[in-house]
């Protein structure tokens, strides 16, 4: 019906969101054991993360615009065919550099997140978007809490790099699932195209962005904000390691938390507290959040206490950049929509490259050391919060 989402074609999309992200989520609590038994210290494990972000960058640049070319499901079958295959390299990487060069084409191969969200909006008239952003959403976080159990579980003691094979083989096949699932089942909304979606016009969009007062604030809070949560998923794994000995099985059972924090917040609590509060006040009550669960995890230092904190640092990111990112989105008008918004993906992609390996190093200065310094990074962007919550009452807001 018109005005409706198109279920039939959205719920294949949420289970192939689901299984490709649990296989994606699924080696994240492995990278520190992993990289440990290649020699890797703080730094080059931050690496492996920031790795995936540096390939992510290209493939969504190179991916969006194909799907416009090929068509959404072509694209997601092509993608997650490669994704299985680098992973099967992955598992049997000799060593760490190559290790993460690999890492580097898995993300290029992962950078689909814009192909999703292109079908979603092909799937769904823009008075229901919100609804089915909240069900891609929700599909994403299940994984994200599925994927690492599934892992550690693989994994064990994780004491050789054989132990990681299984694991990390899981993941090469729930890629592709993906795969065989897009070719199948999955259906485009929309005829392709047939040629490329020109690149964002980022210079444009860079100047634009820098003259709009309430598009720089956000910028600059999606920027940190995300950067700081990259890094400390990062380092969480060899910060838990030090403190209670744990193990990738450990750890893969306490990225449940990650997930189910978000989810929570999703499904929830989202929507109400944007309705009540507006996008300012949750912007400024998730960083707050994000502040408090890093600043808390050296103090308590409890292996309890350390799952729950992860599982509310994820709640402050749930709050914080699907806000920024639908107040970035409803700001920007209709003509820069495109360049803006991939600007912001090409500006978090970049935080989440250089900012982990910096926080490796702040990690080998001192293993607490990097809670604190993400805590005072997201405390010197509150203010800035603040200051979008104060825009948003403004009548005139949209052009601050």
């Amino acid at each position: 019906m018109p005005g409706e989402i198109d279920y039939k074609r959205m719920l294949p999309l949420m289970f192939a969101v689901f299984v490709n992200i649990a296989g994606f989520s699924l080696i994240l609590p492995l990278l520190p054991f992993y990289g440990k038994l290649f020699g890797a210290g703080a730094f080059e494990v931050a690496l492996l993360f920031a790795a995936y972000s540096l390939g992510n960058v290209f493939g969504e640049i190179f991916w969006g615009r194909q799907s416009d070319k090929w068509g959404r499901r072509a694209v997601l079958v092509v993608t997650t065919t490669g994704a299985a295959l680098t992973y099967v390299a992955f598992a049997y990487a000799p060593g760490l550099w190559l290790a993460i060069g690999i890492r580097i084409v898995n993300g290029f191969f992962g950078g689909t997140l814009s192909v999703a969200q292109g079908f979603l909006a092909d799937a769904s008239p823009p008075e229901k978007r919100a609804k089915a952003m909240g069900l891609f959403g929700s599909s994403f976080s299940v994984g994200l809490a599925f994927g690492p159990v599934i892992g550690g579980l693989l994994a064990g003691a994780g004491t050789t790099l054989a132990d990681f094979h299984a694991p990390i083989l899981a993941a090469a096949g729930l890629s592709a699932i993906t795969a065989i699932w897009s070719l199948l089942v999955l259906r485009d909304a929309r005829a392709p195209l047939g040629r490329a979606a020109p690149l964002p016009r980022y210079r444009e969009a860079m100047h634009y962005v820098v003259t709009h007062g309430l598009l720089l604030r956000l910028f600059i809070i999606s920027f940190f904000g995300i950067a700081a949560f990259a890094s400390m998923e990062a380092i969480y794994g060899l910060w838990t390691k030090a403190n209670f000995g744990w193990t990738a099985e450990n750890l893969g059972f306490a990225f449940i938390a990650i997930g189910a924090g978000g989810l929570i917040i999703q499904l929830f609590f989202l929507q109400p507290l944007v309705t009540r509060f507006g996008y300012g006040k949750v912007i400024t009550g998730g960083l707050a959040v994000l502040a408090a669960s890093m600043l808390l995890q050296p103090i308590l230092r409890e292996s309890l206490v350390a799952v729950l904190l992860m599982g509310t640092l994820m709640m402050g990111h749930s709050l914080t950049f699907p806000s920024s990112g639908a107040l970035i989105s409803g700001t920007a008008p209709p003509e820069r929509q495109g360049s803006v918004m991939g600007l912001l993906m090409a500006s978090n992609a970049f935080g989440r490259i250089v900012v982990p390996p910096a926080f490796g190093l702040i990690y080998d200065a001192g293993h607490d050391a990097p809670w604190y310094a993400g805590a005072v990074m997201i405390a010197l962007v509150v203010p800035i919060a603040l200051q979008v919550a104060a825009i948003g009452r403004r009548p005139a807001a949209r052009t601050v």
